[in-house]
């Protein structure tokens, strides 16, 4: 048994949190229930930064006090936590006294052995970022990391020696590769932020007073970052050396977004040298959930209330849907008519098929019992094999962040089951006497299977693992299980009688449109410019923006009702995609799976008969009416950019 502690941000309460706020959370919630799963204690922390100039002025533009008006907020992302059933340890707040004697003891050690020092300091600020910047760092005068306005700031303030640390940041970066993740994010910190030249940083401020007053200057408060970072310590009980701090410090795993992975990997790390602490052991820094208008943000008002989600589809749905559709560590893309598809293909028709089927069959064949399974055959044999592999990727997957990967495994064994139940057929079993042993076996295989699937679920999904476990009819939950014993095959004990109930993901019907024509998807491109327009040429910046990979085929079939379009299901960029494509003319449903094509991985997506085309994959036609596929010489792998 070993110990996990995982962060997530600490949430600022400006308002009310958004779907890509649930995100980072749920994300946090799966890995800390994969890690309970496996026997490891674990400690989970999220919470609210409630300090701040931004903080203050939208608590005065409603007419009441920072603290009443953090109140509230605070409230509600409690409540969505709650609904969405995330199983933190604890909470922190930063105006909470146990953070907030730690934070003015923090800060007065760094004093006295001269890591803070007081100067002056003139430069530009961005208010919603809460973040100070130089001239030679802002983008066209504006800030960095949001475009948004910032102001000259010119006061007195506190500095925290930066720069005398950053060699040796720089040396642990280095002989930690896992430190800082994806390996994307660890480059841009390196080579943009510290091998340029730190600055030393602003710790503290005196043009507002809505924080934490500086113990020994009350006129000051302590600046944000100082401020929050500090309770990934504080709510252990820092600068105590409580149990709590010494049993899970360093952090396991840092979750943050991507924006604010400069802190964390910077600001942070020099502030425990500086206190003599351990560094955590990674900080993963997640991609943006990304809308038709660009970035989900409060402050431009494109949020989609994850709230409204839930109540809509279900908790497990929305959980499902951002842990599996979403690369872990890339943007993702969100659409309802994605989240529909994945409801409907892999919840629906998969998952809760198979359960429903499986059980009706039981209940028809033999009375509704799980019955003794006989000598199994070769076909048997391979879906107890995907279960181990399935086990085997998952764990895998887990142990790198890649949460969509595990879930992908874990319904490699869903559509294995599936196949299973059509290769063995037990109806035609049931109809000979003489292959009762063999339809037993059969029918004690897809039980089994799902049992296995409800256990390799509970990280991920809340709800669906004990709905299957209770229609298998066994007692108890898989999550209560010790793991080594629940991940054996042959658990399930013949005898139970199974409880067959409503279908768990009821497929969702969505009016399809008056036109079934098939619409033509095109980019999007920059208007021409007038040379271009002459030429019919495009700028190397136009080009830029068509994201071209390349593509794996998994799965393909025909359009019901077309000649013409094919439904291929391919995985790029780690994640499975629904291409809808016009060449069934030219090739057959067969023929396209395991290829690699090019697509276009950026293109909206755009339903054609109904059916949701995420994306178009790229061929080549002549006069004669032949097409051919564009596909790379050699196989080089699903993702890989085309040039």
């Amino acid at each position: 048994m070993g110990k996990y502690y995982i962060t997530t941000p600490i949430y600022y309460p400006s308002d009310n949190l958004h779907i890509g706020h649930a995100y980072t959370t749920i994300a946090a919630d799966a890995l800390a229930r994969y890690h309970r799963q496996i026997g490891d204690q674990v400690w989970f922390l999220t919470g609210t930064d409630e300090h701040g100039q931004k903080i203050q002025r939208k608590a005065g533009a409603a007419g009441v006090s920072p603290q009443a008006y953090v109140d509230g907020i605070v409230a509600n992302i409690k409540d969505l936590w709650q609904r969405l059933q995330i199983s933190n340890d604890d909470f922190i707040r930063t105006t909470e006294k146990r953070h907030e004697k730690a934070v003015q003891a923090i800060f007065e050690q760094l004093y006295r052995q001269g890591d803070i020092y007081k100067s002056e300091y003139e430069g530009w600020y961005c208010t919603p970022c809460e973040a100070f910047w130089t001239e030679r760092q802002l983008k066209e005068g504006k800030c960095p990391d949001c475009g948004r306005d910032v102001e000259l700031v010119k006061e007195e303030s506190y500095f925290l020696r930066v720069s005398k640390y950053a060699d040796r940041l720089i040396k642990h970066i280095e002989e930690n590769p896992e430190f800082i993740q994806p390996v994307s994010r660890k480059n841009e910190m390196v080579n943009n932020f510290l091998k340029p030249g730190l600055e030393d940083l602003c710790v503290s401020r005196t043009t507002f007073d809505w924080g934490i007053k500086v113990p020994f200057d009350s006129k000051h408060v302590v600046y944000v970052w100082l401020d929050a970072l500090s309770n990934y310590i504080t709510a252990l009980g820092y600068p105590e050396k409580t149990d709590l701090y010494c049993k899970y410090w360093p952090a396991d795993l840092h979750l943050v977004g991507k924006e604010i992975v400069r802190f964390h990997t910077i600001t942070w790390p020099i502030i425990l040298m500086a206190l003599g602490l351990p560094l955590p052991k990674r900080v993963f820094g997640h991609g943006w959930l990304v809308l038709d208008g660009g970035k989900m943000s409060k402050s431009k008002g494109n949020v989609i209330d994850p709230v409204l989600l839930i109540d809509k589809y279900g908790l497990d749905a929305i959980r499902y849907y951002l842990l599996r559709e979403i690369p872990f560590g890339s943007d993702g893309y969100y659409t309802e008519d994605a989240l529909i598809l994945r409801i409907n293909t892999d919840l629906a028709n998969d998952l809760g098929n198979l359960l429903h089927r499986t059980l009706s069959m039981i209940e028809k064949f033999n009375q509704g019992v799980v019955p003794s399974p006989g000598t199994y055959q070769d076909l048997d044999q391979q879906v107890i094999k995907q279960s181990q592999e399935s086990l085997i990727e998952l764990k895998a997957a887990m142990e790198k962040l890649e949460i969509n990967t595990a879930l992908a495994a874990i319904f490699k064994l869903v559509s294995r089951a599936n196949k299973y139940i059509d290769e063995a057929a037990p109806w035609a079993l049931a109809k000979n006497p003489d292959l009762q042993e063999r339809l037993h076996t059969v029918l004690y295989t897809m039980s089994e299977t799902l049992r296995l699937v409800a256990v390799y679920l509970v990280p991920f999904l809340v709800e669906t693992p004990a709905k299957i476990w209770e229609q298998l009819g066994l007692s108890g939950s898989p999550s209560s299980l010790e793991y080594n014993d629940a991940i054996k095959w042959g658990w399930l004990k013949p005898g139970v009688q199974t409880r067959k109930g409503n279908p768990i993901f009821p497929r969702i019907e969505v009016e399809k449109p008056k036109e079934e024509q098939p619409v033509e998807q095109k980019i999007a491109v920059p208007e021409k410019s007038p040379a271009t327009q002459e030429t019919g040429q495009i700028t190397i910046d136009e080009f830029s923006r068509i994201d071209l990979r390349i593509a794996k085929v998994i799965e393909a079939e025909k359009v019901e009702g077309s000649d013409k379009l094919l439904k291929l299901k391919v995985k790029v960029l780690g994640a499975e995609r629904q291409i809808v494509a016009g060449i069934a003319q030219h090739y057959q449903a067969s023929d396209m799976v395991g290829k690699e094509i090019v697509v276009v991985a950026n293109l909206k997506p755009a339903k054609l008969r109904g059916l949701l085309s995420e994306g178009m994959l790229l061929a080549a036609s002549n006069d004669q009416g032949q097409l051919a596929l564009v596909t790379p010489e050699s196989m080089i792998g699903e993702g890989a950019k085309v040039r």
